[in-house]
């Protein structure tokens, strides 16, 4: 079946951006819900693509959106949210914020598909998502990706991407941002292990995927070609952005205090939470679906985390020679 309207959900986010820009270039009609239009101003220029202000969450939207539409993508998603109650085991159930984005919304939207005769559901979970993962939000996008991928009336194919990098990314920016303000900088789970994939090769999977039917059904892991531990990541962004900087991996009960700290200050740099989702390896050995070649980290984040001449490269090739 040919594609030609898509409603994206999260659309005006990272990753919805992206994959806007990229269905617009394909003549593909795109609607994106945005609470508030002015944060999707950046979609509202780009031709076939209707930004319509509305609150998903509201009864009878989501219908109404669905209509018309052969496919929707669900890419909403929180990193943080506010904690849940305690279970029988004494961990956190997930909270009332990550109750509603990972849960109640990818039902909702099942829901509406249902009702509106939408077919095609791509649904973006995360790498290591689980409902007995030890994370909050680990635990709500597996109980959120279940309940979508049982919707077997439905062509559903549900996305586990590894953490996401590219020019607007809130990771390694982050990093960038630590290693031009801070002479020290103290890694947590400095053995945490993530095998970052380019917010492009993103899209362009979930592009690939609206018209391919051999995945319907399926979960697919999404992975950049190569893996790396948190503070060999923290030593490439201040090689790319030709910083001196010392780093220092801190041990796990620090690492947790760290996580608390950063928890009650303006900005939630950090969670506890955040701390037992690096517990579980961000990695898979699946290949990367379609047959499509993931871009490497070197390749492409040096452009955007700074400038590229050949001299502002030699800390950069110091780094990858791990000299």
């Amino acid at each position: 079946m040919k594609v030609n309207a898509v409603l994206v959900v999260g659309g005006s986010g990272f990753i919805g951006r992206h994959l806007v820009a990229a269905l617009a270039a394909a003549g593909i009609r795109v609607t994106v819900p945005s609470r508030r239009r002015e944060r999707a101003k950046h979609l509202i220029l780009l031709p076939t693509v209707d930004v319509v202000e509305a609150d998903v969450m509201a009864p009878g939207v989501l219908e109404r959106l669905c209509a018309g539409k052969q496919a929707v993508c669900n890419l909403a998603g929180i990193l943080h949210g506010r904690r849940g109650r305690s279970d029988e085991r004494g961990r956190n159930e997930y909270g009332p914020d990550f109750a509603r984005v990972h849960v109640e919304l990818p039902q909702a939207i099942v829901t509406a598909c249902r009702a509106s005769g939408a077919r095609r559901l791509l649904h973006v979970s995360a790498l290591g998502a689980s409902p007995d993962a030890p994370s909050e939000y680990l635990r709500s996008k597996g109980i959120g990706e279940q309940a979508v991928l049982a919707a077997e009336d439905l062509d559903v194919t549900v996305f586990r991407p590894s953490v996401v990098f590219g020019p607007e990314d809130r990771f390694l920016n982050r990093f960038a941002l630590f290693a031009r303000l801070l002479a020290v900088i103290a890694v947590p789970c400095p053995a945490a292990r993530f095998q970052p994939v380019y917010v492009g090769d993103v899209a362009r999977a979930l592009q690939v995927a609206l018209e391919e039917p051999e995945v319907r059904g399926q979960a697919l892991d999404l992975c950049g070609p190569h893996t790396y531990e948190m503070k060999q990541l923290v030593e490439f962004v201040c090689a790319a952005t030709h910083r001196r900087r010392l780093v220092l991996g801190l041990p796990d009960r620090l690492s947790y205090l760290q996580a608390w700290m950063l928890e009650h200050l303006p900005g939630t740099l950090m969670t506890r939470d955040n701390y037992r989702s690096m517990q579980v390896p961000n990695t898979s050995d699946a290949p990367f679906p379609f047959g499509l070649q993931p871009q490497s980290l070197e390749a492409v984040a040096p452009a955007y985390l700074a400038p590229s001449g050949p001299r502002e490269r030699y800390p950069q090739l110091r780094w990858r020679a791990h000299r």
